[in-house]
């Protein structure tokens, strides 16, 4: 509703009377007195329901002689349905907030592992029929890194902006990395796909005497005993494999130590870098490859891969050039979503979701590659599993 409000010289006693009683006031954008508390001066009816606000003044100063007294001011009332231009978040908000945020580390975490156990298990098909897993581990770098300098250039993703001192600390990371990539794929070409992952459910132990013993860190009573469950079950589920192996059971105890160094010198490395985790881990990958290269061509080398590509060309077909692409790619993908949520939840909901992570790994690849089980070895996969459990709630 708009009101046009005017008063005459009548308003006012005289001009002496207001220059006397009152001074001279500077104009503002203020707004007026609702019309309940204006009844006293204004005769005019408006709503006592919205509040008043300036629209225009005109001639807003004292009269001369020779003009006429008077002020003209017109208001208009606020509109309720026009939005507040401030920053203010309402309960509805907030919920709505916060339930967007539940939704997107749902997905992360949906995403995360749907990618580990697609990779797990084009990972052991691959190696069953080709066992070198010094070229695989290369070939999962390799295509991750090209996926990435690709993306940089077409300008899909952000290219970061690093310098010689950030791939100086990166350096002892990446070694760490290719350690632990390395000896899990050794690992997984020796033995099956969840007694690999039973074994590296026992990282947290690692981590705890790792920290302890090299880096003097002190844990709570707590920790340390979440440790007995995870130590007691591995080594459970390790007397009763009974596809054991010693070099698959020695890949992933060295892929545990490689991991922990390798958190280790990322916490101590990256502190006030603004590197996010996509890219992070895209540097990573390659620097890895080009540690990693000279040494799978010195260990298993072109002649052996001719040989053994040939053979599982003639035994699977052209399917396995499709295992290789997809082991290849999911590697990369699966990686980089764990990356890309660090930046969006806590470390233990990061080391909760790790450990369903191996749950849902263990069970797919047991009802895929229809491993055999006995129930003594699930129930000390089941025992390492809730330590790993227990471990990540006592850490925090």
């Amino acid at each position: 509703m708009i009101s046009s409000v005017k008063l005459t010289a009548s308003s006012f006693p005289s001009s002496e009377s207001i220059i006397r009683k009152l001074p001279l006031p500077k104009p503002r954008f203020l707004s007026l007195p609702t019309a309940q508390n204006g009844k006293r001066s204004l005769n005019h009816a408006v709503s006592s329901q919205k509040p008043i606000y300036i629209s225009s003044i005109e001639k807003f100063a004292l009269p001369t002689k020779t003009q006429r007294r008077g002020t003209e001011c017109k208001a208009y009332e606020a509109d309720r349905s026009l939005p507040l231009e401030i920053n203010i978040e309402l309960p509805d908000d907030q919920a709505r907030f916060e339930a967007a945020q539940k939704l997107k580390i749902g997905i992360y975490f949906a995403t995360w592992w749907a990618l580990n156990v697609v990779f797990n298990i084009y990972n052991k098909k691959v190696l069953n029929a080709f066992p070198y897993p010094w070229l695989t581990s290369t070939l999962s770098l390799a295509t991750g890194s090209l996926m990435m300098l690709i993306s940089w250039a077409t300008r899909i993703a952000e290219a970061p902006k690093t310098d010689l001192e950030f791939w100086k600390t990166l350096f002892p990371v990446a070694v760490a990395h290719t350690i632990g990539h390395v000896a899990a794929t050794v690992s997984m070409s020796k033995v099956a796909v969840s007694f690999t992952h039973i074994i590296k459910s026992g990282e947290p132990a690692f981590s705890v005497l790792v920290s302890r013993f090299l880096l003097g860190q002190m844990f709570p009573v707590q920790v340390y005993l979440s440790l007995l469950p995870i130590i007691g079950g591995c080594a459970l589920a390790a007397v009763t494999e009974l596809n054991f192996n010693m070099t698959g059971f020695m890949g992933a105890m060295i892929s545990n130590l490689a991991f922990v160094f390798r958190n280790i010198f990322s916490k101590k490395g990256m502190k006030g870098k603004s590197v996010s985790g996509m890219n992070y881990y895209a540097c990573l990958s390659l620097l890895s490859l080009l540690i990693l290269t000279p040494f799978a061509i010195a260990v298993e080398g072109p002649k052996m891969w001719a040989v053994g590509w040939e053979k599982a060309i003639s035994q699977i077909g052209p399917h396995f050039i499709w295992w290789v692409a997809a082991q290849s790619v999911f590697y990369h993908l699966y990686n980089q979503v764990s990356y890309m949520s660090l930046d969006q939840i806590s470390p233990l909901t990061f080391s909760i979701g790790n450990t369903m992570k191996r749950i849902s790994v263990i069970v797919a690849s047991i009802i895929i590659f229809h491993t055999p089980v006995q129930p003594i070895n699930a129930i000390g996969a089941a025992i390492a599993i809730v330590g790993t459990f227990l471990y990540s709630q006592a850490k925090q």
